[in-house]
């Protein structure tokens, strides 16, 4: 079913020698270092610290010298404290949800947003898709990457795109029986949604147009893969990308092979790392992925933790290392329906609220093939006795409501009595995940 690929297809870099590879990441790693120390405040206070300076870089190795960066240095210069080019040169700002209500901000030049819709473009290609081919665009737009993300790639690879965007599961169902995409970009969990919707329409999904579906923003298993592609018949590919690296695109399947996504090294470079110590692991061995961005202008990532845990392979297809599938994450972080959500989030909304405690606990399930969340909190004991069973409910639909608008994720809420949330002597217990006990 797939278009197989030629080497004339490919961009020279993807199939260069592993010699050409290595020498183009030291001369970008060394010109990214020196952006980022010349034009940050913040890296190079952090370099200095460390007794490091751009110009010790001599191999690629040397880069474990440098100090990583996380999530909370992006939150503690929020919103463009970590901008290395005038604000004014700034095209594009998204951001993504945080673990506090700040959210982590990012910026691109024009050249960054090339640079994206290239690598989108070339992440589609190595799904099958080609020039021509119109392209389905199921993920949010807005602040989320993913959308516009998806939609610059397939414009730049010169296929027709249908900026659906989510929802109105309906609607997308009846433009894909009309338009007739052969590709679809869209949730792995939200495409299963698509295809009951179909059967329930009474189509059959295995004769619809789709032909190959590059799946992103959250982790999925080959039982997932197996399951869309049985009942689809098309290639499911995966796609992988986080806002502060740049978005999707950062690495990506290739459809003849499957077998993890291709990181694009010439623009990033991978490291696992020990979560705990932070020592450099060498390939194969499961750790924490690590990014360095080797091209980005407006906001330079120095050994940026992405708190997903996973090992780097071998090149099959291209020229470059494979990472295999996500096996989980370094921290608390839960992933519904494609939205980051940290419990420290739904708190500080709870605490917003003089009725309710701050005992709370995120119970995750999963229906069918979406994610559901339930936050049950706990009311204080004077709003308890005094509010009738609809004052109660005012309260639920108010927190469901600010879960929503600030999170961007639909919840059921159930308030609870004094005492109803479980106690614990040491950590919170605050989320109870009964996905994986269902086998999902």
């Amino acid at each position: 079913m797939s278009r197989s690929h030629h080497a004339a297809d490919l961009e020279p870099i993807e199939t260069a020698s592993l010699d050409e590879l290595r020498a183009l990441q030291l001369e970008r790693l060394r010109g990214s270092l020196r952006h980022a120390y010349e034009n940050v405040e913040h890296y190079r206070r952090r370099f200095d610290e460390a007794g490091v300076h751009p110009s010790d870089l001599h191999e690629l190795a040397d880069l474990a010298k440098f100090p990583m960066m996380s999530k909370a240095d992006l939150r503690e210069h929020y919103p463009f404290g970590l901008f290395a080019v005038p604000r004014e040169r700034i095209v594009r700002v998204h951001a993504s949800s945080g673990t506090t209500g700040k959210p982590t901000v990012v910026g691109y030049t024009a050249r960054d947003i090339d640079t994206w819709a290239t690598l989108v473009a070339r992440s589609i290609r190595a799904a099958g898709g080609r020039p021509g081919d119109i392209v389905h665009v199921a993920y949010g737009y807005g602040l989320f990457t993913g959308g516009l993300g998806a939609h610059y790639g397939a414009e730049r690879l010169g296929c027709t795109v249908v900026p659906v965007s989510g929802g109105q599961t309906e609607r997308q169902v009846q433009l894909i029986a009309d338009f007739r995409p052969r590709i679809i970009m869209v949730t792995p969990s939200y495409m299963l949604v698509l295809l009951e919707e179909m059967i329930r329409q009474g189509q059959d999904p295995r004769r619809c147009s789709l032909e190959v579906g590059l799946f992103g923003a959250e982790p999925w298993t080959n039982a997932m893969r197996e399951e869309i592609e049985t009942t689809a018949d098309i290639d499911a590919v995966d796609i992988y990308g986080l806002s502060e690296v740049m978005g999707p695109g950062v690495a990506s399947e290739c459809v003849e092979t499957k077998d993890g996504a291709v990181i694009w090294e010439d623009h990033f470079y991978p490291e696992i790392v020990d979560p705990q110590t932070g020592r450099v692991l060498p390939d194969n061995e499961l750790g924490e992925l690590v990014f360095t961005s080797l091209t980005k202008e407006g906001l330079p990532v120095i050994r940026y933790r992405t708190r997903d845990l996973t090992r780097l392979l071998p090149p099959t297809a291209r020229s470059m290392r494979r990472m295999d599938r996500i096996s989980g994450r370094s921290d608390d972080m839960l992933i519904i329906r494609g939205v980051n959500l940290f419990p420290t989030q739904l708190e500080e909304l709870i605490l917003r609220m003089p009725q309710l405690m701050p005992h709370y606990q995120l119970v995750v399930t999963r229906e069918g093939h979406l994610d559901e969340l339930e936050v049950k909190v706990e009311v204080r004991a004077e709003a308890w006795e005094e509010l009738s069973t609809g004052g109660i409910e005012t309260i639920a639909a108010e927190l469901r409501h600010h879960i929503k608008a600030y999170v961007g994720v639909s919840a059921k809420v159930t308030p609870v009595g004094p005492q109803g949330i479980e106690r614990s002597g040491g950590k919170a217990r605050r989320i109870v995940d009964q996905r994986a006990r269902r086998g999902g």
